[in-house]
């Protein structure tokens, strides 16, 4: 059990103050941070601190696998850490997005392998063979787009913004009111030549301008357009985004993405964990590389509510977020002032405190977690015990997703 230091991501979307103030440094920082990485992926391990200093968590783990991962966790993903956990803290919205399937990743990497693509190149659309299953869970008011919203209601909302403009594409989808007829709409929205796009996308701003003046029935809906457009101002992504829930999660609420869920998140601080990949197919909303074909090859079209949980109890101070994916489990153990947790578990673990602060005991060994740290728990440690300081604790902890 060590203490382990994230690395932070620089991106022009993320905070000045959340990830610092979190971590305990000045405020501002000098550069918006956007992410926290702790775990082992390649393009950014954490370091791990032990007796003889500092070690990339990568370096850890390909000393000692077996002590480190444990053999249940070998066996089913090898000698790497099946997660990736993250903090992220998005002042202003991150591109629009999917990931792809177990499946589409495998050949998606294979081919630009094949091709010669470099790993760092911008056109690079796999930097791994890897899925990228994620859960985000909410430590402040967070705003996303997540999910293609029920057809019928994105029918109402085009109907209510109405314009000679929208009109063609609203007939099409009420014509076709299903996830071929989202699939029709969409693509035919990403890929309007730039003489369109400049006569309707200025025309759905106006109209998202009247609809918010008048307090329309999507008036939450339009603002976000709103602020969209002004932030990525001719981007066919803001007209993507009229086709997504509108949700907004409050603190210990969490949202699961599986594969091929279109999503972006607009403003807000997280706890996320997902499968250790950096696999991203972009849809907008962004300077960034967008690849249409790739992107439509691993979208889901499936419309509906996109659900959002609390966490599952079995009565006790931990709140476990149910997945599907096996590569990870989260959890938040909420403790009172003293108060004590058990958390027992054959494979790695990372644990987070995001409030309050605590002891940890695991293996003979004592370490304080304060508020804004992270401790490295090996599978060799087993069972840990997480006792609350006097402010109480929030910790955060993460797993594979394995059976027991």
């Amino acid at each position: 059990m060590q203490l382990m230091t994230g690395a932070v991501r620089t991106y022009a979307w993320g905070s000045r103050t959340a990830i610092a103030e979190l971590c305990g440094r000045p405020v501002p920082a000098p550069h918006p941070e956007a992410e926290l990485w702790m775990g082992a992926h390649p393009a950014d391990p954490a370091l791990v601190h032990g007796p003889d200093g500092a070690r990339s968590l990568l370096e850890v783990l390909r000393a000692e696998p077996v002590a480190e991962l444990g053999e249940r966790s070998r066996a089913a993903f090898g000698d790497r850490l099946p997660f990736l956990l993250k903090v992220l803290a998005a002042d202003e919205p991150l591109s629009l997005q999917a990931h792809p399937s177990a499946l589409q990743a495998e050949q998606g990497f294979a081919d630009e392998q094949r091709r010669g693509i470099p790993l760092d190149s911008p056109v690079r659309n796999y930097r791994d063979a890897s899925h990228k299953p994620e859960l985000l869970c909410a430590l402040t008011r967070f705003d996303a787009l997540a999910g293609f919203r029920e057809v019928s209601r994105t029918v109402e909302l085009l109907a209510a913004l109405d314009g000679p403009e929208l009109a063609p594409y609203t007939a099409l989808l009420s014509g076709q009111p299903d996830a071929g007829g989202l699939r029709a709409l969409f693509t035919t929205w990403i890929t309007l030549p730039r003489p369109s796009l400049d006569v309707l996308l200025p025309a759905v701003l106006d109209a998202c301008v009247d609809h918010v003046r008048g307090l329309g029935p999507f008036a939450a809906e339009a603002r976000t357009i709103l602020e969209l457009g002004e932030s990525y101002p001719g981007d066919a992504g803001v007209l993507a985004a009229l086709l997504l829930n509108r949700m907004t999660l409050q603190p210990g609420e969490a949202i699961y993405l599986p594969a091929g869920n279109l999503h972006t998140y607009l403003d807000g601080v997280g706890v996320e964990i997902m499968a250790n990949s950096d696999n991203v197919l972009r849809g907008g909303l962004t300077p960034k590389h967008v690849d249409v074909a790739e992107l439509l090859r691993v979208l889901d079209f499936a419309a509906g509510d996109v659900p959002v949980s609390s966490g599952t109890t079995d009565g006790g101070p931990e709140h476990t977020y149910p997945a599907p994916a096996a590569e990870f489990r989260l959890s938040r153990v909420d403790l009172v002032a003293g108060a004590a947790a058990v958390l027992s578990h054959d494979g790695p673990q990372v644990l987070l405190c995001t409030a309050g602060g605590a002891e940890l005991a695991a293996d003979g060994a004592v370490l304080a977690l304060p508020r804004g740290s992270a401790v490295w728990v090996p599978a060799a440690d087993g069972p840990v015990t997480v006792r609350a300081g006097r402010d109480g604790a929030q910790v955060f902890r993460a797993r594979d997703g394995l059976e027991r």
